[in-house]
């Protein structure tokens, strides 16, 4: 009797096939051809069929050379970490690829010379900010608080210079990564000021002498504390500051860089330097809406000496950086200021066509448009209620749209799965009501 696993096909050949040749250009030889050797290895113990091996491999094949997927944001949370934060903007994308290949991002073409690295991203990020007279850019918010207290507060000599702060503004930024030990982490001393909700500009005056580097006020970006509270605002800070010849850092965290209509008590970088601060701090890939970096801004003097210290060169952006970031500045609306801009009544008039076409597709009620609420995130805005729509749907669809073909991800809220849409694009609307078509149809 003839044994199908002898006809297993050779390596060679199925690597021939044009389907597999053309995932081989996609994915690079090696990595499709260790797929093909773990199918031969089946075929030859019969669990394949000398004929399915090359639909076999196909089928085993990634679908791209990253393990990460894109995926549908219909959490509510428009900034959501865990996602990435900030989508980019079509024209932000296409600067990527434009950057992806070799660019005069450190050559003048007119004179063949070396020229000011991101010169036109920095002049964007000016021209946004006009009230800082500097600008520079680093790779994340951290690391320009880290920049500012390495450069303004650490001492290769012993205990560095003091930066005075309130102890409420001692925060946790994320995943235990605390601002005090990110301060001290470059050398530098804290001297804490106030208690844990209330702070005054008495205290402020009483710490602040001959070892002060910096006044910093960091906001509480993640949390808000309610009740018996008080805080100093910056002018009153910079104020003092002015008297004691002490520079004022803020760092805003969130990156928003001029007041927003609806983010009323969010701080910005525009407000904070008209107000006398003397250096602001933030993230470009929060509700700036732009690439992962952090953002110094303010005084000329200063952001030049930070530009200029020997551990700036650490906390170099790349060029992918800096032509996404330019992109996000001179562009079109990026998606998280859209986002933030939707109307709930257009929202609500999205998720009802869903849930009509689903319930059309199911032959019954099994999506409900609702009203609901969605929140800006990525530590932005704390307890602000942005007020949104989502398509409810039966619980037990979370975890299988997360595992789609598209990922989907929502939120379940009272025992319902909620696909906000909030940070879904109207664009995006078919590719979402497919995902859930596909699995009514399988259930």
């Amino acid at each position: 009797m003839d044994d199908p696993r002898r006809r297993t096909p050779r390596t060679d050949a199925v690597l021939a096939d044009a389907r597999v040749l053309a995932a081989a250009g996609r994915l690079g030889r090696a990595r499709t051809k260790a797929v093909v050797v773990e199918v031969l290895e089946d075929c030859r113990r019969g669990d394949v069929a000398p004929e399915d091996v090359v639909e076999a491999t196909l089928a085993r094949l990634p679908r791209s050379t990253v393990s990460m997927r894109q995926v549908l944001n219909a959490t509510g949370v428009v900034v959501h970490t865990n996602l990435g934060r900030a989508p980019l903007s079509a024209a932000a994308i296409e600067a990527l690829r434009t950057a992806a290949g070799p660019t005069d991002v450190e050559l003048d073409l007119a004179t063949g010379r070396r020229g000011p690295r991101g010169a036109a991203a920095l002049a964007a990020l000016a021209a946004a900010v006009p009230d800082a007279a500097g600008v520079h850019v680093v790779n994340n918010g951290a690391a320009a608080l880290a920049l500012v207290a390495c450069a303004l507060a650490s001492s290769a000599d012993g205990p560095g210079r003091e930066i005075v702060v309130a102890r409420g503004e001692l925060v946790e930024i994320g995943d235990g990564f605390r601002i005090p030990d990110l301060l001290e982490s470059v050398g530098a001393r804290l001297r804490e000021v106030g208690t844990t909700n209330r702070v005054r500009l008495s205290d402020y005056a009483a710490a602040v002498g001959e070892r002060t580097a910096f006044v910093l006020k960091v906001h509480p970006s993640n949390f808000r504390v309610e009740g018996f509270t008080s805080a100093v605002p910056v002018a009153d800070l910079a104020g003092l500051a002015r008297e004691s010849d002490v520079p004022v850092v803020v760092d805003i965290g969130s990156g928003l860089l001029a007041p927003h209509p609806r983010l009323p008590d969010e701080p910005d970088a525009a407000t904070c330097l008209a107000a006398g601060a003397d250096l602001v701090t933030a993230s470009g890939d929060k509700l700036l809406g732009g690439p992962q970096c952090g953002l110094l801004l303010g005084r000329g003097d200063l952001v030049e000496s930070l530009r200029r210290h020997p551990f700036a060169r650490a906390l170099r952006v790349d060029k992918l950086t800096l032509a996404a970031l330019e992109a996000t500045l001179t562009g079109p609306t990026p998606p998280v200021p859209e986002a933030l801009a939707q109307r709930p009544e257009e929202l609500l008039t999205r998720a009802r066509r869903i849930a009509q076409g689903l319930n059309a597709h199911a032959g019954a009620d099994v999506a409900e448009a609702v009203c609901s609420a969605g929140a800006v995130g990525g530590g932005g805005a704390p307890g602000v209620t942005i007020q949104s729509a989502a398509v409810a749907l039966p619980a037990g669809l979370a975890d299988p749209l997360r595992s789609a073909e598209t990922p989907v991800v929502g939120r379940v809220h009272d025992g319902r799965l909620l696909l906000d849409l909030l940070a879904v694009p109207e664009s995006e609307d078919e590719a979402l009501t497919e995902a859930v078509r596909r699995l009514i149809a399988d259930a």
